[in-house]
């Protein structure tokens, strides 16, 4: 027991499952390469379009239909799409942190963009690192200039013909080389409804950026501003969800540090009451030995209970610790490096996330504690003839070891047997009379 307790403690409390590897804000998670189309998830993890839709989607009632009935191969699937003409919701489990994302009707490619990660390859790419930058112009030329009027990169052929045309032969072209230090690179975001139209306004009743396309169209009677002008309101709301987000997360952090120097405390402690019974039981011989080891043996069971609602503890906190960081660090790089724009654009998916994560529900105390004793002076057992004193006193109660009398008619009486709970302490015991 003490050869397996050590190497625990050696090793430290164990880390919960899961907990990823920081990566640069530029890669990818799933392919660890820049990001290509890269689209943010509910929980505000974001990855590539081409590898979002690699992973496997799911289906709650493919998968209660499969349970209840695997031979119907299919036919009662169809049968509901018939009946219902609803499109089937599929889901997908976010490869960080496996949580439920449900598609929209236009599947992966329907999720919002993240611009910001956008950003961060730009400038990646600026900075003469990795895989060269497509230009923005043509298919197949790789990016060595940008136009910081019109916010393009260009390769050495649409450069040429940039300063050829009239409308554009005054734009300041600068090399990518030369835009090393700079935290943020702008670059136009297009109305996904009209491409060719760069989003600037606001519309008030759908919440949402459009262009001047979409106000002449379909969004024409509804009231409208320009993006700069009401992204102090919504930021504003962003920010409130963020301090209060952020309230959680040292709250978190705290209580996994307590965690912590419980499951230290334990350790030494049982060691401690460990060198205790070891000593006490040196006085006796073969049956003060018998003894000694069936208190390690109540010793190991109660230290190994509490390490395992520890534990268990401990993985539940951590994994929302990181949803936590995960939407801290999210919403702070997209307040302090996003455009108005790209925080009005996604400032729906994050405040969403920011506001489930508040409402969460959890316990920041340890859920088990150190309050192991041993005492010399409580009666043990009577094991081959030898009054054996010595005994582990706990404070949490076993219900499993406790015997109610039924009532009588004097008075109520309830009979606690050795091993039971008091008030003060429980008192596990090895061994009962005439052992």
């Amino acid at each position: 027991m003490s050869d397996s307790r050590g190497e625990e403690e050696q090793s430290g409390m164990p880390e919960a499952p899961g907990v990823p590897k920081e990566l640069p804000r530029s890669l990818c998670p799933l392919c660890g390469g820049l990001f290509s189309d890269p689209r943010i998830l509910p929980c505000l993890h974001t990855f590539c379009t081409a590898c979002l839709g690699h992973l496997e989607p799911f289906s709650d009632l493919v998968l209660c239909r499969e349970d209840s009935d695997s031979s119907s191969d299919g036919s009662w699937l169809r049968g509901q799409r018939q009946n219902h003409q609803q499109p089937l919701l599929l889901s997908i489990l976010c490869p960080v942190c496996d949580t439920k994302v449900d598609l929209p009707p236009g599947g992966v490619g329907s999720l919002p963009t993240d611009h910001v990660a956008l950003n961060e390859v730009l400038l990646e790419a600026s900075q003469g690192t990795g895989v060269g930058l497509a230009c923005d112009l043509c298919v197949d030329g790789e990016a060595v200039k940008r136009c910081q009027a019109c916010h393009v990169c260009l390769c050495h052929f649409c450069c040429q013909a940039h300063r050829r045309q009239k409308k554009t032969s005054s734009h300041a072209v600068v090399g990518l080389q030369d835009l090393k230090g700079n935290a943020r690179l702008e670059k136009p975001i297009h109305c996904p409804s009209h491409p060719s139209e760069e989003l600037k306004l606001f519309c008030e009743l759908c919440d949402l950026p459009v262009c001047q396309a979409c106000v002449a169209g379909p969004h024409r009677q509804h009231p409208y501003n320009m993006a700069a002008s009401v992204i102090h309101k919504h930021g504003d709301s962003i920010r409130e969800l963020l301090k209060v987000t952020q309230q959680h997360v040292g709250t978190l952090q705290g209580a996994l540090d307590r965690i912590e120097g419980v499951w230290e405390s334990l350790g030494r402690r049982a060691e401690v009451v460990a060198l205790e019974i070891c000593t006490f039981a040196d006085g006796y011989m073969r049956a003060v030995k018998e003894h000694r080891d069936r208190l390690l043996h109540s010793l190991e069971e109660l230290k190994v209970q509490r390490e395992t609602q520890l534990n268990l503890q401990k993985a539940q906190l951590q994994q929302l610790l990181l949803d936590m960081q995960t939407g801290v660090d999210f919403t702070e790089r997209l307040l302090t490096s996003g455009s108005d724009l790209e925080i009005l654009l996604t400032k729906g998916v994050v405040e969403n996330r920011l506001r489930r994560l508040h409402n969460v529900d959890y316990h920041s105390h340890p859920v088990a504690d150190d309050r192991i004793h041993f005492s010399p002076q409580e009666k043990g057992a009577l094991i081959h003839s030898y009054e054996i004193f010595g005994a582990i006193l706990n404070r949490a109660a076993d219900p499993t070891k406790c015997v109610v009398q039924r009532k009588s008619k004097v008075a109520s009486k309830t009979r606690l047997p050795t091993g039971c709970a008091f008030e003060f302490g429980e008192q596990a015991s090895p061994g009962r009379q005439g052992e």
